[in-house]
């Protein structure tokens, strides 16, 4: 009996593309999560430096609260230098005055310090939000477009599914056996095409007799070395 090959080439061609579908599918959901990520990362810039601007302006804050607290006690030594008995305490409050002035100088130093870093952040975080704005646009952008494949994907799957399904019954169960055996053990390729003496996938020599006998087209013919499925296939 001829064997039919070109039934069992149209359903190893169906099963190829829908497993390249599938391993694009399972790649989904990765996909996605990088994207995500992506997003996240970029909003995350963004976050750190907000955060680092409300320490500098916490800090600010407790700096002038710290100078005017020190700004009260001043008033209150010059207040008490009126009432001074002894030069020694007049100079001794003198004295206090001056480091407490020392200090609050030391201070407003800080704060002017920090005001300047806060200009300086306030600048990154706006070239920050600007370029989140950018990748978070770029990025939905590519979820979009891999939300579209997917459907286009799934949609092309069901499609080969249904052509595969009116295929197989044309097909001799126990060709189908051997098929699914093969495909199985060979991770999706079960037949091989020969061309020039050789099977196309390992690439060992098929003897001349095998030769004949694939021309033939009488029976089914394993390869000797990879066990797949041969078939002959002349040079165009």
């Amino acid at each position: 009996m001829e064997i039919n090959f070109e039934q069992l080439i149209n359903l190893q061609n169906i099963d190829e593309k829908i497993k390249d579908i599938s391993h694009f599918l399972d790649s989904i959901p990765s996909q996605l999560q990088g994207i995500e990520k992506k997003i996240t990362d970029s909003a995350q810039i963004v976050a750190r430096a907000k955060a680092v601007l409300l320490q500098n302006q916490k800090k600010r804050r407790d700096l002038e609260s710290y100078v005017q607290d020190k700004k009260v006690v001043i008033a209150k030594y010059r207040k008490q230098l009126n009432d001074v008995q002894t030069n020694k305490e007049y100079t001794s409050f003198l004295k206090e005055i001056g480091n407490v002035d020392l200090e609050i100088e030391t201070m407003e130093e800080e704060i002017i310090s920090e005001m300047l870093s806060a200009d300086d952040l306030e600048a990154e975080i706006m070239t920050a939000e600007k370029k989140a704005a950018e990748i978070k646009d770029t990025f939905l952008k590519e979820k979009d477009l891999v939300l579209k494949k997917e459907k286009e994907r799934e949609g092309l799957k069901n499609q080969l599914t249904k052509e595969r399904e009116a295929l197989i019954p044309a097909i001799p169960s126990d060709q189908m056996a051997l098929y699914k055996n093969i495909f199985r053990k060979t991770s999706g390729t079960a037949l091989s095409p020969v061309t020039d003496d050789f099977c196309s996938l390992c690439q060992i020599r098929i003897r001349p007799q095998v030769l004949n006998e694939l021309i033939a087209r009488q029976e089914i013919i394993l390869c000797e070395n990879c066990g797949r499925i041969l078939y002959w296939k002349p040079k165009k």
